[in-house]
């Protein structure tokens, strides 16, 4: 598939950068609007769960986000396209909201996707009403006002989308002549649901925080992913911060310092080149990812902190606009309009909500135009990122505790790999591949993750996580929701006191199995591994098959190789896999990945083998290659089975080490004997 000419070879570095970037993916847009211009239908036709016209809608609603911000500022320079672009979408919205026009979107029901839409539709009214409200007509104004105000008195879920009525409340209010009064309960209804959301240090989940297993908490999750940041929460609560802080200077205070202690933490998502950690769902949005920074800088809210700096926010917000501009290649259609997947079209990993419009959500992270022509964040000079080696400033710890979400970032200095140990995420509504998106315990910017194609095992992936059989693989489980939330411990692990995740699982609902797993970051004595400890005890007898994945990397026919050195010199050329008693191993251009069984305490049998995943699993590459340790256990009654695996990593490019000093690192394999007691003795 072609790069788009535009937004492929983009350097973003400036303003002018971005509104060449903006052109280009709505150019690719034009021919599929409808003949009033209300909706947008792309040409590849695949269904999401809810009407056409509202995936339609989606099509004509979500480019607004970057042409709304372009527009914002009547001194801005902005091009003929552009302008004309703006034309397009105030027609089609006078026909949308007009029940009498063939084109008529509907009006919003329970748990409608029309909510989602009246976002960006909101937003272009309350930040460019010139351009979006001034030039309808009474009429048209009277039924836009009619559909916004259609979402009021609607079930909502608990999440996000409470931000979408506050925003559809607040264009009625102060664009559309609707009484403050009219709409004050919802605004504040809405509000006080969005409250419950925050989990700490700037930090909010999506949805209420599920702490314990008690009744009265079943219908919630423990989700705090993207939409925690840039995809929503954040985002909007930044927007806000914009648009009310004249009127409501609490809680814009309040949300501005949410937004700095966040920022404090979120960096570390992202690698040295700008790349994000790919974890949760909607991942389809791509560049979204990196719209906190841009509602950040717009809002004003960058100061002389590290983390919050004019230049470092610019920074992490090219940086990933340029990580994708470079990995476009397979992202846009022929006929240059995005499709649905990550770094390549891929249905497996969308949701039931996915139109083929809805990746232009991505455009969130373009809402950076509405800033002047000459405001200082254009000409700023970038800071690199803090794990850059050209950085000058003060040290800063590549393994990190991010205590609300329950993860540990890994960027070690000495190490050669950017991902992240989660203790155990989940959400509660039926999620395709959900298992694979929440609940995994690695995630990775380099290697992505995969999610199943069927139910055997090479279809399910068990990248990065433990799966399990009790029906001699026939069929298998992992990890899911984690009973409790997980916690953190302290373990005296390579003579340094390390923080480490627990979490407690159950492979089947109906079992009495529970699975204890402990996660291990990087050390300064092993930078390249991570080491997962999991215990189990069954009062019943059980055999069960046990497989341990590593990270899943590029790679189709997999070469033996042995781990004698010129076997390696080959390796690095062509490629290669390595499969013993107690280990295996990966080498390809993507990078080195392997696994090594550290500990088992039980009967059976353990093998290194190499699965070759089924295409299209994984969400960066579509051909992997996964190493693994395999055991058949044999669980006596009330018997305690201990599995201990270390992971190894190295990602693509691997600083310029040598062939030797590769080996070397993989041989030089962290050892957990002592340590394994002390966490034994401690749990017990």
């Amino acid at each position: 598939m072609p790069p788009l000419s535009g937004f492929s070879d983009n350097p973003f570095c400036d303003r002018k950068d971005v509104l060449v970037a903006t052109q280009a993916l709505v150019a690719a847009l034009r021919p599929y609007f409808s003949p009033g211009k209300a909706r947008v239908q792309l040409p590849v036709y695949s269904g999401a769960h809810f009407d056409e016209a509202a995936a339609q809608l989606e099509g004509f609603a979500r480019p607004i986000w970057a042409i709304a911000a372009a527009v914002a500022n009547p001194a801005n320079k902005i091009t003929a396209e552009i302008a004309d672009y703006c034309d397009r979408l105030v027609t089609g919205l006078a026909n949308g909201v007009n029940p009498e026009h063939p084109e008529y979107w509907g009006a919003a029901g329970d748990w409608d996707q029309r909510m989602v839409e009246a976002e960006p539709i909101s937003f272009a009214l309350l930040i460019a009403p010139k351009t979006f409200y001034e030039p309808l007509s009474p009429t048209s104004r009277r039924h836009l006002s009619d559909w916004l105000s259609g979402l009021n008195g609607k079930v909502m879920p608990v999440n996000n989308w409470r931000w979408f009525r506050v925003f559809s409340n607040l264009a009625l209010c102060r664009v559309c002549g609707v009484s403050f009064e009219d709409v004050r309960d919802y605004i504040n209804t809405d509000f006080a649901v969005l409250d419950r959301f925050e989990i700490g240090d700037g930090w909010s989940a999506d949805g209420v925080w599920r702490v314990d297993d008690s009744p009265e908490q079943e219908a919630y999750s423990r989700q705090a992913d993207y939409y925690s940041g840039s995809f929503a929460i954040q985002f909007s609560q930044l927007l806000y911060c914009i648009i009310a802080a004249e009127t409501d200077h609490d809680r814009v205070l309040r949300y501005r310092q949410q937004a700095k202690d966040f920022a404090q933490q979120f960096w570390r998502f992202f690698d040295q080149d700008g790349a994000a950690i790919p974890f949760g769902r909607s991942l389809t949005y791509r560049f979204a990812m990196g719209a906190f920074y841009s509602t950040f800088a717009l809002a004003k809210c960058c100061d002389s902190d590290t983390y919050t700096s004019l230049g470092f926010v610019k920074g992490m917000l090219f940086r990933h606009l340029r990580w994708w501009a470079r990995h476009s290649s397979d992202i846009f259609a022929t006929d240059g309009t995005l499709n649905i997947g990550y770094t390549y079209p891929n249905m497996f990993m969308c949701e039931d909500y996915n139109s083929p419009q809805s990746p232009y959500w991505a455009m969130k992270s373009f809402v950076i135009l509405a800033l002047q022509d000459d405001d200082k964040f254009w000409t700023e000079p970038e800071t690199s990122h803090p794990m850059t080696a050209s950085n000058t400033g003060s040290p800063t710890a590549g393994v990190e505790l991010v205590y609300p979400p329950r993860q540990i970032l890994c960027n070690h200095p000495n190490g050669q790999h950017h991902f992240m140990l989660s203790g155990g995420q989940s959400c509660h509504w039926p999620l395709k591949a959900t298992k694979a998106k929440y609940s995994k315990f690695a995630y990775s910017s380099a290697f992505g993750f995969s999610v199943p194609t069927g139910e055997l095992l090479t279809q399910i992936a068990p990248d990065s996580t433990l799966a399990l059989s009790r029906d001699a693989g026939e069929s298998w489980t992992t990890r899911w929701a984690t009973i409790g939330s997980p916690w953190v411990i302290t373990l005296f692990f390579g003579g340094a006191e390390i923080q480490c995740l627990q979490s407690v699982w159950r492979p089947w609902k109906g079992g009495d199995i529970e699975i204890q797993t402990t996660l291990i970051p990087p050390s300064d004595c092993h930078p390249d591994w991570h080491i997962r400890i999991h215990q189990s005890t069954d009062p019943d007898p059980i055999k069960l098959k046990i497989v341990e994945g590593g990270f899943s990397v590029q790679g189709k026919r997999p070469r033996q190789m042995s781990q004698l050195a010129e076997d390696w010199g080959n390796a690095s050329r062509h490629g290669g896999v390595s499969e013993g008693t107690v280990s295996s191993l990966v080498f390809s251009d993507a990078g080195i990945c392997g696994v090594k069984n550290l500990f088992r305490e039980g009967a059976g049998t353990s093998e290194g083998k190499i699965l070759k995943l089924d295409p299209n699993t994984n969400l960066m590459e579509p051909r992997t290659l996964l190493p693994t340790v395999q055991h058949d256990t044999d669980i006596p009654p009330g018997f305690k089975v201990t599995i201990a695996s270390g992971v190894f990593a190295i990602s693509k490019g691997a600083k310029g080490l040598a062939r030797e000093e590769l080996r070397e690192r993989w041989l030089r394999h962290p050892t957990i004997e002592s340590e394994l007691g002390r966490l034994i003795e401690q749990n017990n």
